[in-house]
């Protein structure tokens, strides 16, 4: 077995700022992977819609557990099926308190299951809502690079946001930063072939980076094959640790202001 190395106790709010535990996956053991991760350091948990369906749930998720926090949005994957009854839902959710973030939202020309046009009126239309709600975006990106620059810098979210689980060039990044977002970091960071991503986070400030699962997806070595879950946030601390020559307690001090500093609009 993998042992994970020992956080200081200072430690005391490592988040997973991207998960999805309203999944099926987690249905029959959620308590369980809850406790695994509060047992292991991690004391807060965003919870990221990405449909109507997904958001509510995650709204509900968020409304029952103290430590889990929810944002609302619509994926590219969904934005075909985007109606006005979605936008009057997700703006009566986007006021909850613990609702922190709009998103995820953007393009994924990867898998296209959106008209790419549609993709972007989408995508445009929620950077205005998040707006209006007050609320930073996190953004998904996948194989839509140009596009996406050209779009956030045309709309810029007023609050900020993340490029979550980034995928982009270091050129790319200098850009992004520039515009002021942040830059998360998920599973593949710890693959042998990252080299692009661990570019990237080797020269990321320290005060524009956070950490992130997706999970049930991308799991980090060495659970790559294995449903992911928020404790193994703690594998991808220890790769930043290494590309930027911090300890794991450094790394996780800082993520977790950075992920205070973008979602604590609402006084977390």
């Amino acid at each position: 077995m993998n042992e994970l190395p020992l956080f200081n106790d200072s430690i005391h709010t490592l988040w997973d700022t991207h998960a999805h535990l309203d999944d099926k996956r987690f249905k029959s053991d959620l308590a369980e992977v809850l406790r695994r991760a509060q047992e292991m350091g991690i004391r807060r948990i965003l919870n990221v819609g990405h449909s109507e369906e997904s958001s509510c749930r995650s709204v509900e998720m968020a409304e029952k557990y103290d430590f889990i926090y929810a944002s609302v949005g619509v994926h590219p994957h969904d934005a075909k099926d985007c109606t006005p009854r979605t936008w009057e839902t997700l703006n009566r959710w986007a006021r909850r308190p613990k609702v922190v973030a709009w998103g995820e939202i953007g393009l994924d020309y990867y898998r296209d299951l959106s008209p790419r046009d549609v993709q972007k009126t989408i995508f445009i239309e929620q950077i205005e809502l998040a707006n209006a709600a007050g609320l930073p975006v996190i953004i998904h990106d996948r194989d839509a690079h140009g596009d996406l620059v050209r779009t956030v810098k045309d709309h810029p979210p007023e609050k900020g946001g993340v490029f979550h689980s980034y995928s982009g060039s270091w050129e790319m990044a200098k850009g992004l930063l520039h515009q002021g977002f942040y830059l998360s970091f998920s599973g593949p960071l710890t693959y042998r072939n990252a080299r692009q991503a661990a570019e990237v986070a080797a020269h990321v400030p320290a005060d524009r980076f956070l950490v992130e699962t997706d999970c049930p997806y991308l799991p980090p070595e060495p659970f790559r094959g294995q449903r992911n879950e928020p404790v193994h946030v703690r594998k991808v601390v220890e790769r930043l640790a290494q590309l930027k020559n911090l300890t794991v307690d450094q790394v996780a001090d800082l993520s977790t202001a950075n992920a205070e500093r973008l979602f604590g609009g609402k006084g977390l």
